[in-house]
């Protein structure tokens, strides 16, 4: 069953994508251990990010989103592909927090306002295309919407929401993006704004059953549209040996020779999900003699 759906109303004036991403988030908080307000945020990063990827013209293409406010999370992550797959990660898995004044997980002060969101898309050129916007509320939802305000000025909607239960295990979460495209009326704009504020929080719509396209029709009640397309998407890590030995030849030949010195197994474990890759002082030292030769 798919998870994330897009559609384009049929005067082509507003597209609309949604995605109940419960599954991802809970497999980030299974991987990272998150404590439950670092579970909010990322979870609340990583579907934006894969909305976002989405979005983009090629699968290969990729979208990372960085934030980092000064809070104690540090800083979250998430990179997706084309195909809206997504892995991410925090500086600090685990942060404690008060409720905020509404009783809910304090995102925007673990993630903090005082910084920037950085949006790098790698879409095949010869340099990845950066973005940056600061951060607006520490929310995440409300910094993505400034974001593309300001930086890509295309008038957007974004809301993310992800329910924490008791137990700190992911319940619900989910998301919709709406874009305004050029020449879209205002009175789309205003029956937009109608629809969003009769809406409840979408993890209370997650985690009341609706789907991606339940949501779609809420945001966009009152227009005809179609479906552009509907996909799964889930927490993929892309992670391999090969790219771990080309990370490490990068660190250069000097610095593999004293790692290869310093102990005779040498461990590396990969930020987005839980494997571990080891390396011989012996096989450092090859990788050290290829990075010199490759000179």
């Amino acid at each position: 069953m798919h998870n994330l759906a897009r559609a384009i109303t049929t005067d082509g004036g507003v597209i609309c994508v949604a995605i109940n991403s419960t599954s991802i988030a809970a497999r980030s908080e299974t991987i990272h251990a998150t404590s439950a307000v670092v579970s909010a945020g990322l979870g609340r990063l990583l579907t934006a990010a894969s909305m976002m990827g989405s979005m983009m013209k090629e699968e290969s293409h990729t979208v990372t989103l960085r934030i980092n406010g000064g809070g104690d999370v540090g800083s979250l992550i998430a990179v997706a592909d084309g195909r809206a797959n997504v892995r991410g990660y925090p500086t600090n898995p685990v942060v404690e927090l008060p409720l905020n004044a509404h009783g809910k997980l304090d995102v925007a002060g673990a993630v903090g306002k005082d910084g920037f969101l950085a949006v790098i898309k790698d879409v095949g050129l010869d340099e990845p295309m950066s973005g940056y916007s600061p951060i607006v509320s520490g929310e995440i939802a409300e910094d993505i919407t400034y974001y593309y305000a300001t930086s890509e000025q295309i008038p957007t909607v974004c809301s993310l929401g992800v329910l924490v239960a008791p137990d700190l295990r992911v319940q619900a979460a989910g998301g919709f993006l709406i874009q305004l495209l050029p020449g879209a009326e205002e009175s789309t704009i205003t029956r937009i704004e109608q629809n969003i504020e009769a809406m409840p929080a979408i993890s209370t719509l997650i985690d009341g059953g609706a789907t991606p396209m339940d949501v779609i029709k809420a945001c966009l009640d009152g227009f005809d549209f179609d479906i552009l397309d509907t996909r799964q998407a889930d927490y993929v890590c892309n992670c391999s040996r090969d790219r771990v030995e080309k990370a490490l030849i990068s660190l250069g030949a000097e610095e593999l020779l004293v790692m290869a010195d310093d102990q005779e197994t040498t461990e590396v474990s990969c930020h987005f999900c839980p494997k571990k890759y080891r390396f011989s002082s012996e096989e450092l030292k090859l990788l050290a003699k290829s990075q010199k030769s490759s000179l």
